[in-house]
């Protein structure tokens, strides 16, 4: 999946989605919990035609829903798939800080495609 970017001369200080590689995940997590409310997690593969049809969604989301959006390809890395329970891609995970700093997942959508209507709904009834 390649970066999505917001619409040419839009703000570039609005979030946008961005992709993490698997063994930088955690680290870029925890930093990007640190920094924002709440942070959307794209967990996906490059062969899953769902996803791809939800990756242009995801910039109006960041967007309209002022939200971080992580892309992560656990494909292969298994430990990843397992700490984070992933039976299937896409699945859209919502992460806030926990009391001591640590990401902690607070909702998740596992339910294929996914408009920009419902995840930015998604987002704000977690806030």
């Amino acid at each position: 999946m390649s970066d999505t970017s917001a619409a040419e001369g839009s703000d570039p200080a609005t979030p946008k989605p961005h992709n993490v590689e698997a063994d930088e995940f955690t680290a870029t997590l925890r930093d990007a919990v640190a920094e924002s409310d709440l942070v959307l997690v794209d967990f996906y593969t490059d062969g899953c035609s769902i996803c791809q049809s939800i990756e242009p969604v995801l910039g109006g989301v960041a967007r309209n829903a002022d939200v971080p959006i992580l892309l992560v390809n656990p494909r292969d890395d298994p430990p990843l798939v397992s700490e984070h329970t992933i039976r299937s891609v896409p699945t859209l995970a919502l992460f806030r800080a926990g009391d001591d700093g640590d990401p902690v997942e607070v909702a998740r959508l596992a339910e294929g495609f996914v408009g920009a209507e419902r995840l930015v709904e998604f987002v704000e009834s977690h806030r």
